[in-house]
């Protein structure tokens, strides 16, 4: 698998990220109902043009793994296919931002466990909590930053 930065945003691209974050996200974040992932489909694929950097995990044979977005030293997105996860794609995209990138901060749901012990296991701490999501929705968020040169790589 390589990491592969993304120049142009093309539409089927941006279609297939969009189906791995759906995928990752009905695994993941089972706190969403329905009517939460439908209104944040678009959001998502807006989220994906616009994001100023986007990274996709490519497999040997062509197809992309995974996905993440970063804006200045943040984090903003990082999503795997459900049949990779366990299996090192994550972290690859991770450590990829921390140790050549310098991701230093990542927003993540109170409510999404097993992504909030991923990121401490990079080093990442917790230094504040949201009520609220973006979007203004009772899913609390967890804001974590790491220093550099702390975590794994």
């Amino acid at each position: 698998m390589e990491i592969i930065k993304i120049t142009e945003r093309e539409t089927e691209l941006l279609e297939a990220l969009v189906l791995i974050w759906e995928d990752s996200v009905r695994q993941t974040h089972t706190f969403l109902e329905e009517a939460d992932i439908e209104a944040l489909r678009p959001l998502v694929r807006q989220g994906l043009e616009f994001i100023p950097e986007l990274w996709v995990l490519k497999a040997a044979d062509n197809v992309y793994k995974g996905f993440m977005g970063i804006d200045g030293k943040k984090l903003e997105m990082l999503f795997i296919e459900s049949s990779m996860r366990g299996q090192g794609g994550g972290s690859k995209l991770l450590g990829h931002a921390v140790s050549r990138l310098g991701v230093t901060e990542v927003d993540v749901n109170e409510q999404n466990p097993q992504a909030y012990g991923f990121y401490q296991k990079y080093g990442f701490k917790k230094y504040a909590r949201s009520e609220l999501d973006g979007q203004g929705k009772p899913f609390p968020i967890l804001h974590l930053r790491c220093l550099p040169g702390q975590g794994q790589k």
